[in-house]
């Protein structure tokens, strides 16, 4: 049976999945859910099963009942016109903004959660978008998933990172000094931890690529796992349980958070100095 973290589910039955849940967790029929919403119980039921496509404005409605932010307009807006891999569509739209602590390694790239504009436009500019509208689509899509750092419950965030990519010269000095005085800016916040991995760390398990974990209220913990090709979204038991096994070990060779924020302040400066 497929789980809301099928490949094989498209988009209109994702959204369903995603109300569903929703409605289930507010304690409300279909019924009482739908006189909220202005439509009929029906219509709401027909939308959880996948059977009917909905509006912008329904979208936008569920998202003030049940205080979902934008959640409920971009799993709409990806029914026609989806703004990133299949895959990770459902990790940014249906995991990460449901999660209550987060943890990532990344030894490539500032996480996406923390880019600022300038930096994401350049990665992006470097990546496979093939006109300047879809790396604009790609920095909007990036900029509103950041939507969870400050709502009124945030996330609790963990990050790991490689020190190459504080030194990786992304877009040029200037926009790599404004993304590592935001990065610092970040850092400082009660429930984000920024911890660096060194370059000379022995841990040589740290050159695996990226992931992230993410722990959810009413769900098992699920994993997103990077790589060369399609990447994988899995609460597969196995797959997690390798991935925190990785992830403490990297973790092990990391500087403390203190330490972490003094490497990443000294290398804003030194791109500053080249400004």
């Amino acid at each position: 049976m497929a789980n809301d973290l099928d490949p094989r589910l498209t988009p209109v039955q994702r959204f369903g999945r995603e109300l569903a849940r929703a409605r289930k967790q507010a304690g409300l029929s279909q019924e009482r859910l739908g006189a909220r919403l202005g439509v009929s119980g029906s219509l709401v039921g027909h939308i959880e099963i996948g059977n009917r496509t909905p509006k912008p404005d329904l979208a936008a409605r569920c998202d003030d009942v049940f205080g979902t932010g934008d959640l409920f307009g971009r799993l709409c807006r990806n029914i026609t016109s989806p703004s990133g891999p299949h895959w990770f569509l459902r990790w940014s739209e249906e995991i990460e903004p449901r999660a209550r602590v987060l943890r990532s390694w990344d030894p490539l790239l500032i996480p996406g959660l923390l880019q600022t504009e300038d930096y994401a436009r350049a990665v992006f500019r470097g990546g496979l978008a093939t006109s300047e509208d879809e790396i604009e689509e790609q920095v909007d899509a990036r900029m509103a998933r950041q939507i969870i750092l400050n709502r009124g419950n945030p996330p609790t965030l963990w990050f790991l990172l490689d020190e190459w990519v504080l030194r990786r010269p992304i877009g040029g000095p200037t926009i790599m000094y404004e993304q590592l005085d935001h990065l610092a800016a970040t850092a400082r916040r009660p429930n984000v931890n920024v911890q660096v991995v060194p370059h000379d760390a022995p841990c040589t398990i740290s050159l695996t690529s990226g992931f992230a974990l993410a722990e959810l209220p009413d769900a098992p913990t699920t994993a997103s796992v990077e790589s060369a090709g399609p990447g994988e979204v899995s609460a597969e038991h196995e797959l997690v349980s390798l991935m925190w096994d990785t992830y403490d070990r990297i973790r092990a060779e990391a500087l403390r958070p203190g330490q972490s924020l003094e490497m990443i302040k000294e290398a804003r400066d030194q791109w500053k100095s080249e400004t």
